[in-house]
C-alpha cells in the first residue's frame, strides 16, 4: 500500500490501482502511522508526499515485497512439483467473458483432471505468472490493437477476435435497432464490464474518431452494470456472448468501432505438463458456446456472413 502510494503520488489513485476503496486506504495508512510513531506521508490537496519516515519505509518496502512474491512462487513450485502430468491444470484468466465456458470445456477436454484457477488483474501478471511456471495456461483478452505480452518463453496463440457490443435498457429508444452508431449514443453515461487493460483508452479514442467526448466512463462489474443499464442511468460496453437478463438488451455497434482479441498462453514447456492441443480446442469450444448462447450475437455473424 505505501509503494502504491508513493508511485502514483495519490491516495485515490494507489486505492484505484489496489482495487480498494479510498476510505479503506486512508484508514490502513493512519494505522501504518500509528504503528510506527510517525507520518509515513505528508497528504494535503495536492495530493501524497513521502515523508522521511516514508523514504525510509520504501527503501525497505522494495526489496520485501520481490522477496516475499518469490517466496510465494517458489512455495506453491514446490507444493505442484509433486503432481504428474494429466493431474491438475491451473488455468489465469483475465479480461474475457469466455473465462467461465472454457473451464467448462476444459474439464469435457481433459476428464480425470483437476482444474484450478486464478484471475490476475491485467494480461501482464498472467505473462508473468506463465514465464514463472505458477500457472499453466492463460485466457487473457485485449484489445485487437495490442499484442498479448512477452514475458520469457511464453508463447500464445490467438483463439477469436469478437466485435464489442452496447448493454441498454429495453425501453430505450435504440433498442429495437438492429444496430447502433456510436454517436447516437454520445450523450449517455458509459459504463465499462471489461475494464481491464486499455479498454477505456481505446472506447474513448473510438468515441473522438466517432466526432465527441463521452460524458463519463465509469467502471463495474456485470451484475452492477445490468442494474444501473435496467434503471436507465447508464449503458454499458460489453462482450457479446452473454445471455441477456431481463430488462436489457445487447445490440451491436455500427461499424465495430471496438474489437477484442482473445488470446491462449503457455510456458514452452507446458507441453511437460499439460494436453496444449486438448487446452486450444477447449478454448475455440468455449468461443462456440458463447455465440450459440448469444441471439443477437449470432444474428450479427450471420448478418456479416461470418457465422461458421
Amino acid at each position: 500500500m505505501v509503494v502504491a502510494v508513493a508511485e502514483s503520488g495519490s491516495v485515490t489513485k494507489a486505492a484505484a490501482a489496489l482495487g480498494i476503496a479510498q476510505p479503506a486506504l486512508t484508514a490502513q495508512l493512519n494505522r501504518i502511522d500509528r504503528s510506527l510513531g510517525g507520518n509515513v506521508f505528508v497528504r494535503d490537496r495536492f495530493g501524497a508526499r513521502p515523508t522521511e519516515l516514508g523514504e525510509l519505509i520504501l527503501r525497505h518496502a522494495r526489496v520485501l515485497l520481490p522477496a516475499m512474491a518469490a517466496l510465494a512462487d517458489d512455495a506453491e513450485r514446490l507444493v505442484n512439483g509433486d503432481v504428474a502430468k494429466g493431474e491438475t491444470v491451473r488455468v489465469g484468466i483475465t479480461g474475457t467473458a469466455l473465462g467461465g465456458l472454457f473451464i467448462n470445456q476444459l474439464h469435457i477436454a481433459i476428464p480425470g483432471t483437476q482444474v484450478t484457477t486464478a484471475m490476475p488483474h491485467l494480461a501482464d501478471d498472467v505473462a508473468s505468472r506463465l514465464a514463472r511456471g505458477t500457472i499453466d495456461v492463460g485466457l487473457v483478452g485485449m484489445c485487437s490493437d495490442v499484442s498479448p505480452p512477452a514475458a520469457g518463453e511464453v508463447a500464445w496463440t490467438r483463439v477469436c477476435t469478437d466485435p464489442m457490443f452496447v448493454l441498454i435498457d429495453e425501453h430505450h429508444p435504440y433498442a429495437g435497432k438492429p444496430e447502433i452508431a456510436l454517436a447516437e449514443l454520445s450523450e449517455e453515461q458509459w459504463l465499462c464490464v471489461s475494464s481491464r487493460g486499455c479498454l477505456e483508452e481505446c472506447f474513448v479514442s473510438a468515441c473522438v474518431r466517432a466526432g465527441f467526448t463521452p460524458r463519463g466512463m465509469g467502471e463495474a462489474e456485470w451484475t452492477t452494470a445490468v442494474d444501473q443499464v435496467r434503471a436507465g442511468r447508464a449503458v454499458a460496453l460489453v462482450e457479446p456472448g452473454q445471455l441477456d437478463p431481463p430488462g436489457v438488451v445487447t445490440v451491436p455497434l455500427v461499424g465495430s468501432p471496438l474489437r477484442r482479441t482473445h488470446y491462449l498462453g503457455w510456458r514452452h514447456d507446458a507441453d511437460l505438463r499439460v494436453d496444449l492441443e486438448a487446452v486450444e480446442g477447449a478454448a475455440h469450444r468455449a468461443h462456440r458456446d458463447a455465440v450459440r448462447r448469444s441471439p443477437q450475437y449470432e444474428q450479427w455473424l450471420a448478418m456479416y456472413g461470418m457465422l461458421g
